[in-house]
C-alpha cells in the first residue's frame, strides 16, 4: 500500500513539474506575442539597434555632465516623435541605442529625427560646442542599424522553409469539383 501512495505521488509529482514547464513556455511566447505592436490592418515589431557618433569622432562626452545631457535629450526627443528608447548606451565618441519605431516610420526617418533635433539641443544647451563645430554639424552623416527581434535569422529561415512544404502538402489536399 505504501509502495502505491509512494508511486503516485511520485507520478503526480512529474506531472506537476511538466505543467509547470509547459506553463513556463506558454508565458514566454504570450510575452514576446505581447511585444508586437498592432495597428488597424497590421501586426509587427520595429526593433532597431542604432549607432551613430559625433564629426571626426571627438570625445564630445567624456565628461559626465555631457553624456547625461545627450542621454537626456535623446530620451526627450524620442518621446516627441513617438520612437521608444529601449537601450540607449553614450559613450565618449560614439552613441548606441536600442529602439522602437512605430510602423509608419522608416528607419532613416528615425535617425534624422533623432540626430537632427539631439545637434539642435546640443548646440542650445552647450553653446560651447559650437567652437568645435563652427558649421553646425554635430554628428557624422555615417550610421549603423540593424533590425532586432524575439526571432534570430534561422529560425525565419526555417520558418519560411516549412511554409513551401506546408503550401505543397495543401496543393495535393483532394478537393472536391462540385462545389455550389
Amino acid at each position: 500500500m505504501f509502495f502505491l501512495f509512494t508511486l503516485h505521488y511520485v507520478l503526480l509529482e512529474r506531472c506537476i513539474r511538466l505543467l509547470a514547464d509547459a506553463f513556463e513556455d506558454l508565458s514566454r511566447s504570450v510575452k514576446n506575442f505581447l511585444n508586437l505592436v498592432s495597428g488597424s490592418h497590421s501586426v509587427g515589431q520595429n526593433l532597431y539597434h542604432l549607432e551613430w557618433c559625433p564629426k571626426y569622432r571627438y570625445n564630445m562626452f567624456k565628461r559626465e555632465e555631457n553624456k547625461k545631457l545627450c542621454e537626456e535629450i535623446l530620451y526627450e526627443v524620442a518621446k516627441r516623435h513617438k520612437i521608444k528608447i529601449t537601450e540607449l548606451c553614450v559613450m565618449p565618441d560614439h552613441i548606441h541605442t536600442v529602439v522602437e519605431i512605430p510602423p509608419t516610420m522608416s528607419v532613416s526617418k528615425a535617425l534624422q529625427l533623432l540626430k537632427g533635433a539631439s545637434s539642435r539641443e546640443l548646440f542650445k544647451r552647450k553653446p560651447h560646442f559650437r567652437c568645435r563645430y563652427p558649421k553646425g554639424h554635430f554628428w557624422s552623416p555615417g550610421k549603423f542599424y540593424r533590425s532586432v527581434g524575439d526571432a534570430d535569422a534561422e529560425t525565419v529561415l526555417a520558418y519560411v522553409r516549412d511554409q513551401r512544404l506546408q503550401q505543397t502538402k495543401l496543393d495535393v489536399f483532394p478537393t472536391t469539383a462540385n462545389c455550389a
